[in-house]
């Protein structure tokens, strides 16, 4: 059984290209962001990681860690990073863990468990190794995208999906479709109108189950 949502992710021990981690000492208090790709000096991976590497101010107002992960060495992933910042114009300077022995692009549920790397392999070997983990500071698995190799993943959408996560964790409440920080958000139907004008002040009634409010600063 691979992992889902509100799972503990497992405490791995693992190397990266800047030395050994574990991954709950790694997230510690934090939310963290785990993007996966299936293989180094590939071009669609390579401009994502660059996009990650552009956005360092915007994880660390997050208060948010980056880690990458991709199925080679951690020699392979020192070497790749140079092209990261060559194409993406920004130093990569989080890790990446090496994960040739696809420990971790098993533990959560990215390849089966009777998978390997053949000699020669290619990038389809490792297709599925093309996910976003967002994990919350309580190590629990938060939220989970998935990406075929030839659609680069949207960064914007990443924040913005972060955004939200750290919205409706700090206040217990939704939020609605395409919601941006700032925008109205949705009242959980277990709230009571009473309450939530207690704690909302005015709010919209869409329908039964459906209102709206705006958070107090």
């Amino acid at each position: 059984m691979g992992l889902r949502i509100n799972d503990t992710i497992p405490d791995l021990k693992v190397v990266t290209d800047t030395g050994e981690i574990s991954l709950h000492e790694f997230v510690g208090n934090s939310w963290t962001i785990l993007f996966s790709h299936p293989k180094d000096f590939t071009p669609v991976c390579t401009t994502e990681f660059g996009a990650v590497a552009q956005l360092k101010a915007e994880w660390e107002k997050r208060g948010t860690k980056v880690i990458g992960i991709s199925v080679d060495s951690a020699e392979d992933h020192r070497n790749w990073k140079k092209d990261i910042e060559k194409v993406g114009g920004a130093k990569p300077e989080f890790p990446i863990i090496a994960d040739d022995g696809l420990e971790v692009s098993k533990a959560f549920d990215m390849l089966p468990a009777e998978a390997y790397l053949p000699d020669g392999r290619t990038p389809n070997h490792s297709a599925t190794v093309r996910s976003v983990f967002i994990i919350g500071p309580d190590k629990q698995l938060k939220l989970t995208m998935t990406y075929p190799m030839s659609v680069g993943r949207n960064f914007a959408e990443v924040l913005r999906a972060l955004d939200a996560l750290q919205t409706t964790a700090a206040n217990g409440v939704a939020t609605p479709a395409n919601w941006q920080v700032g925008q109205d958000i949705v009242i959980p139907a277990a709230v009571s109108d009473a309450d939530a004008k207690a704690k909302f002040g005015e709010f919209e009634t869409l329908t039964p189950y459906l209102r709206k409010a705006r958070l107090p600063n």
